[in-house]
């Protein structure tokens, strides 16, 4: 048997919206459940592509559409220039504290899809690595991932409500978060117990990509051995 997807409805925390989103199921009873955070270009076939690769793992992955109240369904091609700058367009429209209460409304319907007692993750990639990042410091997720996550020197302040283990992936070459963000960081998390940092030299924004332009492979698989190996701690 071989992992299964389909779109379900989730209800927000206020129970005044909807919104849709991506679920990869595996064939046998999930290890645990992770919830993928898109990058600004939507739900897109990376993503959900992200999605079918923890499912063959395991897991039970649901990417939720955090674009549902700006552009609901938008999927985006980072090397279409034209389509990138759209993608830029609606981060600067998009409400990230709306985007943590979606989050937080997938993380409890996944708990409600597993059994007593499952656990619950978050991996995100740009965009979506700053609100793995906010996650972490604002719900009760048990384990996230963030790859190259923007601005989170700006969101220090609440790394002391962090109470679950924490994974980010730092490339040095980041043209969207400069060498200086990233020794604040360092300075900011290193100590942190909860946080682990890696650094990957000569890397850019979106190395990990599944497909397209950005990805470099050594570094994307060496990413992803470490956050399978940081879930299967952590989640099981």
């Amino acid at each position: 048997m071989t992992a299964t997807s389909r779109t379900i409805t989730i209800d927000t925390l206020d129970g005044k919206g909807r919104f849709d989103t991506y679920v990869a199921e595996p064939a046998s009873t999930p290890r645990a459940a992770i919830v993928v955070i898109q990058e600004i270009f939507g739900v897109n076939a990376g993503i959900r592509s992200k999605c079918d690769r923890l499912a063959a793992d395991g897991y039970l992955a649901l990417a939720p559409d955090l674009f549902w109240q700006i552009a609901p369904g938008v999927e985006l091609d980072p090397d279409v220039p034209g389509q990138m700058q759209r993608a830029l367009d609606l981060m600067g429209q998009f409400d990230q504290d709306a985007g943590i209460r979606d989050i937080e409304a997938t993380i409890r319907t996944a708990r409600g899809m597993l059994a007593e007692g499952g656990k619950v993750g978050v991996v995100g990639y740009c965009l979506g690595g700053r609100l793995a990042f906010m996650t972490a410091a604002r719900t009760d997720v048990d384990a996230s991932v963030g790859y190259y996550g923007v601005g989170i020197d700006g969101l220090l302040g609440e790394a002391h409500a962090i109470a679950h283990p924490v994974l980010l992936h730092i490339p040095q070459e980041d043209h969207f978060v400069d060498k200086d963000a990233q020794a604040r960081m360092h300075a900011g998390l290193d100590d942190h117990p909860k946080v682990t940092l890696f650094d990957y030299p000569g890397e850019d924004h979106g190395f990990a990509t599944e497909f397209g332009q950005r990805r470099s492979d050594e570094s994307a698989n060496l990413a992803d051995q470490r956050t399978a190996s940081f879930f299967a701690a952590h989640l099981g």
